[in-house]
């Protein structure tokens, strides 16, 4: 069944819509297989486009021819052998426009364009419309108002508005077959989370996550130092954890510490330990971290905010496997694997005599470095499922999924939170949804709706309707291309073959809007 609720947000047939509104005066209908209008204009304050038929509706019969139109013409539609047709409604000299909507051969609803008049309507055929609404109940001065908006269609306006209309079928089957693919993939990508895009707790999918899971692979029997680099919310806590659940260690205790979050006294007391009456407060002896992971790992977050102090400190642990506990006289020995982190440009810090390089050799046996999300955005999508999945369950919630819409701005931000900022994101917009199963734009944070600029045919989204229709039209052709290329991953056989062209054809126009892709246009 096609998801009628989600046509509305769905940016090029709303401007489709408004191309027929504003150049044909016409209303866009839809409706089910059922023949039932699946539209909102019987809606209390919907805002009609076309007066004729907003006196009709209002009218006490009116609605009923409206669906009687809709259910004999549907009917022809399906006994015929055709996908369009142009009709006249049971109100005489009164035409419409209407279309199937196929999906795998199948017909699951209808597009209607209506109303309008040819321009070779007679002042008599005017005057018989005007008796007809009057015969429903509408005063005479209100129906020869909305009669003087019909719009007195041409041959060749016919013929545009009858693509456009097309278009916008094609549009609804389109944008149910995405649907119906992606709800498909939903139970694939939760097996292929479990093993091709999951390493540990981490998730993806892209060749940079793919190679840091083979890396781990490789490095799973080992007890190296590692060190790992990468932007705040890329995971390395993540990294370090998979590192120590597939080493001979992982029987073993992991322990964790952020090294920013303590000044040197603070540091030097969590990590090391201090005696009784080391200092004011030291009531008793205390175990310092690398105490209680011996025989496990430490990861060290945030190393490149330690002091040149406490740097020698870890420089001598992990060359003579000894510490000083604060206040103590005696060293300790610990066997504690080290896995470090930071989210600064340690090179730089080296140069600037603020890392000590010996330490920077000791640590740096491994390297992993992570890119961030803005760099991996093919994994946004298994990421948005598993969140979505794990922050529904969370709080016992019906499965939700993102509008076409929503994905496409969530598919434009940049991310500088990266995954962390993705997962608070997600959780944001379950709450927020609360009941609604489809999450629409309206509920994204400010941040992200307002970063997306709007791109028409030559970088811009919107199309000008004030301009000529020749021009109109060009600018929905570049933005149906567009997005076009964008599913089909610039297939342009595929997508000539979906737009219904030669593939010759195709690259003329993507060569005409500069949409190759070796041009690096945004999409």
């Amino acid at each position: 069944m096609i998801n009628w609720q989600e046509m509305g947000n769905l940016h090029v047939i709303c401007k489709l819509q408004e191309i027929l509104g504003k150049w044909f005066n016409v209303e866009v209908i839809f409706s089910d297989m059922n023949y039932k209008i699946r539209s909102h204009h019987f809606d209390k304050d919907y805002p009609f486009k076309n007066h004729f038929l907003k006196v009709q509706i209002a009218q006490q019969f009116g609605s009923e021819r409206l669906l009687q139109d809709i259910e004999s013409v549907s009917e022809k539609l399906l006994e015929g052998d055709v996908n369009m047709m142009e009709y006249e409604s049971v109100i005489p000299h009164v035409k419409g426009l209407a279309s199937k909507v196929v999906v795998d051969h199948e017909c699951l609803g209808f597009v209607f364009a209506y109303p309008y008049v040819k321009d070779s309507i007679s002042a008599e055929e005017i005057s018989e419309i005007v008796q007809n609404i009057c015969k429903l109940g509408a005063s005479e001065e209100d129906t020869k108002a909305a009669v003087s908006h019909l719009k007195k269609m041409r041959t060749t306006e016919g013929d545009h508005s009858r693509d456009l209309i097309e278009l916008v079928a094609e549009e609804v089957s389109t944008f149910h077959e995405e649907i119906t693919k992606r709800e498909e993939r939903i139970h694939e990508l939760n097996s292929e989370l479990g093993d091709k895009y999951r390493y540990h707790s981490m998730i993806g999918k892209s060749k940079k996550m793919q190679v840091i899971y083979n890396l781990l692979e490789k490095i799973s029997n080992s007890e190296s130092s590692i060190f790992i680099q990468g932007e705040n919310g890329t995971g390395k806590e993540l990294v370090a954890k998979a590192a120590h659940y597939n080493s001979p260690r992982k029987d073993k205790v992991f322990l964790a510490v952020n090294c920013s979050a303590f000044n040197d006294n603070l540091l030097d007391s969590e990590l090391f330990g201090h005696m009784k009456g080391a200092f004011t407060g030291a009531i008793k002896d205390k175990k310092g971290l690398f105490e209680q992971a011996n025989g496990g790992t430490l990861f060290l977050d945030e190393i490149g905010d330690t002091s040149l102090s406490m740097q020698v400190k870890l420089l001598r642990v992990l060359q003579e496997g000894t510490y000083l506990p604060v206040g103590a006289t005696v060293p300790k020995k610990c066997d504690v694997r080290i896995v470090c982190a930071t989210n600064k440009n340690i090179k730089e810090m080296m140069a600037n005599k603020e890392f000590r390089e010996d330490l920077f050799y000791r640590i740096n046996v491994i390297n992993i470095t992570l890119p961030p999300l803005r760099d991996r955005k093919e994994d946004i999508h298994i990421l948005i499922e598993h969140f979505l999945q794990k922050k529904c369950a969370e709080s016992g919630m019906a499965p939700k999924r993102l509008s076409k819409s929503t994905l496409e701005k969530i598919m434009d931000y940049m991310w500088p939170g990266n995954v962390r900022e993705l997962e608070n994101e997600i959780e944001r917009l379950v709450v927020l949804a609360g009941s609604e199963s489809i999450i629409t734009p309206d509920h994204l944070s400010p941040r992200i709706i307002d970063s997306v600029a709007p791109v028409s045919a030559s970088g811009n989204r919107g199309i000008d309707t004030n301009g000529n229709l020749k021009d109109a039209l060009e600018d929905l052709e570049a933005i149906m291309i567009r997005e076009g290329l964008k599913r089909c991953n610039f297939n342009k056989s595929k997508l000539a073959k979906e737009l219904g062209i030669s593939r010759a054809s195709l690259i003329m126009k993507v060569e005409k809007y500069e949409l190759d892709k070796r041009k690096k246009i945004a999409i």
